[in-house]
């Protein structure tokens, strides 16, 4: 796992002057008003819909699939507001990376605290298991004014931009890990932490099972299956979603997964050498994850414009041949 330079003066070479530059915007950007950042993130997804072919391509696969009782003309409406959704999702971010979460705690809905409370109550830590929505990193600021978190991150391949990102959530999150780094996920856990997981990205036939998503063969990771029983820790599904009618942004925790891993999972704690080593039976496994992809199912279906269609959810095909479904 390669290590992290958070120092900004490694950063000071013209290669990178142009992130430069793209992060000064940023920041001019974040200090609009909310409604105007809003207007820009619309004007951004337009524009992403038109220029960015290959991903308008991939959610236009997604949402067919997804949604074939929609006909063409709403599946095609639904890939433009996706478009659109996450194009205000970008600029909500830089208002989480630059600015105090606490300028929109009066316009935040958020409910199941109590259910929060009662999991950490029983000293194993909580996995907050959410998805790829495109209010991700806003909510998730919001989400620390209300309780203290730890969160996982795919690192960018941009060093500097990495170095950005990650500071920035160093100043809301308590610890900010490597999405690979599930050790470290362990550790938190066992301080009776709360750590911010998403699972719903493609990740090849490695440490996965295969599970139902939206009514399609999906590659999906046991990673959280695993962590849950090697922990102890309780898992409670998370969502959040912007509602433009209103202006306000609703964070919604669930109450605890009862029986999970299923009683059929009797997983080993993780090896060194092989994290997938766990002895469960395949069966067990598989429930488990159809469960969670019907939660996340039901959590997106309250406004399918709000989830990432753009990634390839369903690359990974049991039985893979040489190209894929997004060929």
């Amino acid at each position: 796992m390669k290590k992290r330079n958070l120092n900004y003066t490694s950063y000071l070479a013209p290669k990178y002057w142009l992130i430069w530059l793209l992060l000064g915007l940023g920041q001019f950007i974040a200090w609009l008003p909310l409604r105007v950042q809003q207007m820009i993130g619309v004007v951004l997804g337009r524009l992403a819909y038109l220029l960015m072919k290959r991903r308008r391509k991939i959610a236009e696969r997604n949402i067919t699939l997804c949604f074939p009782l929609k006909s063409p003309l709403e599946q095609q409406q639904l890939v433009k507001n996706s478009f659109r959704s996450n194009g205000m999702g970008v600029i909500e971010a830089l208002r989480s990376w630059y600015r105090d979460p606490e300028t929109l705690r009066s316009t935040t809905d958020y409910r199941g605290h109590e259910h929060i409370k009662q999991a950490l109550a029983k000293g194993k830590g909580v996995i907050l298991l959410g998805g790829h929505y495109s209010t991700l990193d806003l909510a998730g600021g919001l989400t620390t004014l209300f309780f203290e978190a730890d969160v996982l991150q795919r690192d960018h391949s941009n060093p500097l931009f990495n170095a950005f990102v990650t500071r920035s959530r160093l100043r809301l999150y308590q610890t900010v890990l490597d999405k690979f780094d599930l050790r470290g996920m362990l550790r938190c856990l066992k301080r009776n932490r709360i750590v911010w997981y998403a699972t719903d990205q493609d990740y090849g036939h490695n440490n996965t099972v295969f599970a139902p998503f939206f009514g399609q063969e999906c590659a999906t990771l046991v990673s959280t299956m695993k962590i849950a029983k090697s922990s102890g820790a309780a898992v409670l599904p998370f969502s959040h979603f912007r509602n433009e009618q209103t202006g306000r942004y609703e964070i919604v925790v669930h109450e605890a997964l009862e029986n999970f891993p299923s009683d059929g999972f009797s997983g080993d704690r993780f090896s060194d050498s092989d994290l997938s080593d766990s002895g469960c039976p395949k069966s067990s496994l598989e429930l488990d994850a159809e469960r969670l992809n019907m939660i996340l199912e039901r959590e997106i279906r309250k406004a399918p414009e709000q989830y990432l269609w753009m990634h390839r959810r369903f690359k990974t095909q049991r039985k893979q041949g040489t190209g894929t479904i997004y060929d």
